[in-house]
């Protein structure tokens, strides 16, 4: 099957998107589309795939999001900012609901992060701390601040958003620890079948720096709801303030963000396309790539955002 794409960004965090409103794939097909068109060593490549599925009255912007294994998860509010970027253009419009699967979001454009980046506003939530219900089994309802049996001496903080993620706050990003932790989750252990997500954070004044192992991906240099997660747990553990504004840093950009009481979570960052084109996909694999538009002038745009942000991690 031939499929037109955007190969789009927010973040870092990279993906194909296609405009599915109309097709009728299943889910496991989307899922083979997802592991083909994902696939680093392919013509496409990217974290996941992005679709813009039929939308409802409510939220007229449909969302949905497969890993690179072919995993679908929950939410991805970088890709997120893209999608409702695509739905914006197909619908005349800047602000729109959202729907995710199993939640919803509001998404709005919003006054540029950076010269010439596209920026979108999304509010996501509200957050849950209740992690029977990933299920993690660590003898608790709630885990802030503590340890977890089989994850060594870190302290996390557990936060679903609502897909689940756990969070530590360190003085230093250690990549081979943070990969050594992700690995033990995203191996669904009996105590956490479903996986999770796992985040270390740096805090600095103004701003958290966060490097995530992201489940179904692995070490990724963004994740926008690991953000928002982190966002959250910095809040609820004292290192920011309930809706004050917070720059959140990682290896592929920033956001701005900001985590009210009631477990909403709003962050602002870009919604970049790169390139648009045709690929077929059959037999498991991508082929027959044409490029039919770049847009360099995103691509620079944003590329001054990120050596700006890797200089503060």
């Amino acid at each position: 099957m031939r499929f037109a794409f955007i190969k789009c960004h927010g973040s870092g965090n990279d993906f194909p998107l296609i405009d599915a409103r109309g097709l009728t794939l299943d889910d496991a097909q989307w899922a083979g589309v997802a592991r083909a068109l994902a696939d680093r060593a392919g013509p496409v490549g990217g974290d996941g795939l992005l679709l813009m599925p039929d939308g409802t009255v409510e939220r007229p912007i449909g969302f949905r999001m497969f890993n690179s294994d072919g995993s679908e998860a929950e939410t991805c509010l970088n890709g997120l900012r893209c999608v409702a970027r695509l739905g914006f253009e197909a619908l005349g419009t800047d602000a729109a609901g959202v729907q995710l699967n199993g939640s919803v979001a509001t998404a709005a454009r919003d006054p540029d992060v950076a010269p010439g980046v596209y920026t979108v506003r999304e509010t996501a939530g509200p957050v849950s701390l209740d992690v029977t219900a990933w299920p993690l089994r660590a003898g608790g309802e709630r885990i802030v601040d503590a340890v977890v049996p089989g994850l060594g001496a870190h302290r996390f903080t557990a936060v679903a958003i609502p897909n689940p993620h756990l969070v530590t706050f360190v003085d230093a990003i250690d990549e081979a620890e943070l990969v050594r932790v992700g690995t033990i989750c995203e191996a669904a252990p009996d105590w956490l079948p479903n996986r999770a997500n796992v985040s270390f954070v740096m805090v600095g004044a103004d701003s958290l720096f966060v490097r995530t192992f992201e489940r179904g991906v692995g070490l990724t240099d963004s994740c926008g709801s690991a953000m928002a997660a982190s966002t959250y747990a910095a809040c609820l553990n004292g290192h920011k303030r309930f809706g004050g504004p917070v720059t959140v840093l990682n290896r592929g950009g920033l956001v701005r963000a900001v985590a009210d009481e009631d477990g909403m979570v709003t962050l602002s960052g870009n919604a970049t396309f790169e390139w648009a084109g045709e690929v077929t996909v059959a037999d498991g694999v991508a082929r027959d790539l044409v490029v039919t538009e770049r847009f360099d002038d995103e691509v620079a745009a944003w590329a001054t955002v990120v050596a700006m942000a890797r200089a503060a991690g």
